[in-house]
């Protein structure tokens, strides 16, 4: 089979599956095609390059999972559903992927298309609702952030050493609000999280801002 960059995307992303990003090398991924490591420069050209690829590729993948997830929204859907659609579609894609979170988290540094293009589409529905443009880049970074964040979480590896029913017991008298808390079904409590989020944007609407620190109670003379 001809070698092509989508084949060494591919391959990258099984690597990067079994051995993490301190793992991936050119080499691992030219043994996993069964060619030789020099063939693959001529497509890709370094270990940067194809981590670029492979965190576009799910950057795309997300974006396209958030416009269906957007279609299929009720023309009268408000802007909140609109960010929760994107952002639970976000999720839901780089949880596919082993690793996902991680790559998706450095590909804004890299100019990647595909993470562009989900932040100018959050930015987009940040601006219709009427966030200032001043607060919209922090919004949609909170936003983008807390989605990364989650499942970098999920996709965490377990404790080495394992809870025994006993320790569990101890923690959950130890700290009871804690371990009640984290009893929750994540899937409910990701959108809870949302939800959350825009209640805290919903505060800029209209170019109101809460008054914060030094301005709070500050006499409008100076």
């Amino acid at each position: 089979m001809k070698l092509t960059a989508d084949r060494i995307v591919d391959a990258g992303m099984a690597v990067f599956a079994d051995a993490g990003y301190h793992g991936l090398s050119m080499r691992q991924v030219a043994e996993r095609l069964d060619v030789h490591a020099g063939s693959l420069y001529y497509h890709v050209p370094n270990r940067a390059a194809l981590l670029q690829l492979m965190a576009d590729r799910v950057a795309r993948q997300a974006y396209e999972a958030g416009t269906a997830a957007l279609a299929a929204l009720p023309g009268q859907a408000g802007w909140q559903a609109r960010v929760r659609a994107q952002a639970v579609a976000l999720r839901q894609s780089i949880r596919r992927h082993p690793g996902g979170a991680i790559m998706l988290a450095g590909s804004p540094k890299t100019l990647s298309p595909g993470a562009l293009a989900l932040m100018e589409r959050l930015l987009g529905t940040l601006a219709e609702a009427g966030v200032p443009a001043e607060d919209c880049g922090t919004a949609a970074d909170t936003l983008l952030s807390h989605v990364t964040g989650y499942v970098l979480q999920e996709q965490s590896d377990p404790p080495v050493v394992p809870v025994t029913p006993e320790d569990a017991a101890a923690l959950h008298r130890r700290f009871p609000r804690t371990v009640a808390a984290a009893g929750h079904d994540q899937d409910e409590q990701f959108t809870r999280s949302l939800d959350l989020l825009c209640a805290g944007i919903a505060t800029l609407l209209g170019g109101k801002r809460l008054a914060t620190g030094g301005s709070e109670g500050r006499d409008s003379t100076g």
